[in-house]
Parts: structure tokens; sequence; C-alpha cells
């Protein structure tokens, strides 16, 4: 199954399978791999929770969205695919820790996310993509810190390789635009931070979604779509 979901996203990142293209058929793909339908199957489920393609009734699978052409130079398909279903982790433990960072956060939880959101911003402003990274890392943890819930601190520090690799990739695949990448991620910072000072708990998990998802999308979007 990891080969075929491997090629089909190899495919669509090369342009031999374009947007809103119609992939094969399940017995095409399946011929073409060597492999059963169920397996053919499984790797297109996956790519549907992925948000790379989508199936029409009676008609087949299309694309939604390619990856980045270049996404290939800098980690392995495999790879990506697990930067893909950790950002959807994030998503769904990271708005809810952010909600309750808005209603719980002490005078000294504002402190720390406010000094990791300045280092960010001094290290934007130096061009410092290695510190970027870090204190942005630690942007997500202090927040998480604030809900008061150390399973929240606890499952970030988990994942924190995969989203040092995440935001590292980003960054390679946007080389030639990173100063404008920064700014965008540094403005849903501050929505972020500007929700919890408020004590706002809807927006803050609003802001923290919009966020990662905003994330997600500028490093699995292909070149020809809108960044947001």
């Amino acid at each position: 199954m990891d080969t075929v979901y491997a090629g089909i996203v190899e495919s669509m990142s090369s342009g031999e399978y374009s947007e809103n293209a119609r992939l094969p058929t399940e017995a095409e793909l399946a011929t073409h791999y060597g492999v059963s339908r169920p397996t053919v199957r499984e790797a297109l489920s996956r790519l549907r929770l992925d948000g790379l393609i989508a199936s029409r009734r009676g008609s087949g699978s299309y694309v939604l969205r390619r990856p980045d052409r270049n996404i290939k130079r800098f980690a392995p398909i495999e790879s990506i695919a697990d930067v893909q279903r950790c950002f959807a982790f994030r998503i769904a433990l990271e708005s809810a820790g952010a909600g309750l960072a808005a209603d719980l956060r002490t005078p000294r939880d504002l402190e720390e996310i406010r000094r990791c959101f300045d280092a960010m911003e001094a290290a934007r402003s130096q061009d410092d993509n290695a510190a970027f990274v870090e204190h942005d890392l630690q942007f997500h943890l202090a927040t998480a810190r604030a809900s008061q819930n150390v399973f929240f601190v606890t499952a970030l520090e988990l994942i924190i390789e995969q989203m040092r690799v995440g935001m590292r990739l980003a960054l390679n695949l946007s080389l030639e635009r990173e100063r404008v990448w920064r700014e965008m991620v540094q403005i849903e910072h501050r929505e972020i931070l500007t929700a919890i000072e408020k004590g706002s708990s809807v927006d803050a998990a609003e802001a923290m979604r919009f966020h990662l998802g905003n994330a997600r999308r500028r490093l699995f979007e292909g070149p020809s779509q809108k960044h947001g």
C-alpha cells in the first residue's frame, strides 16, 4: 500500500496527474503497481484522508491539490505522508489546547508566550531560519503549557521532531518566498497570542486551527495554487 501511495503522490507532484485530473481506475492502478485492488483502495483512502484526492460517485478519483513538485528533493514521499498526518493531529490537539490556554493562562504563561513570539520576530528580522523554527516550536509548547493540562504538553513533546521536520521542510520548499512565508506565520501567531491575551477560548481555538490549516496548505499545495 505504501508503494502505491508514494507512487501516486510522486506522479502528482511531477505533474503527470495534474490538478482536477482523473486518476486511473482501481484496476489500472492495480495492474500498474502489481498489487491487488484492495491494496489500491487502501492507498486511495489514505490519499483522501490527506486531502490530496476526492472521489466522485460513478466517476472515479480526482486530484484536489498537488504537493509541491520540489518536495521529493527534501524528504522521502513516505515521510511526507507522515507530516500530513502530523498536521491533522496537531489541528485537533492544538486548537483545543489554545482554547483552554485562553481560559486558564496565568500572567507567567502570557509572558512566556509573548517571549517566544518576540524571539520569532527577532529571528524573522535577521533572516535566521533555524532560530525562527526553534522559537516557533517553543511558541506552540508555551501555548500548550498555558492550558494547565500536562497531557497537551506531553503529546506535543512526543511529536516535536515531526513538527520540526514539517517546519524545516516548509522553509526548504519556500526558499524563494521565505520572507513572505515567515511574515504570514507571524501574522497567524499574532492572532493566536491576541486571542489568548483577550481570554477568548473560541477565538484562540479558531486562530490555532486557521494557522495550522494554513501551514499544512503552504506545504502541500502545488506551486500553481494560492498560498493562504
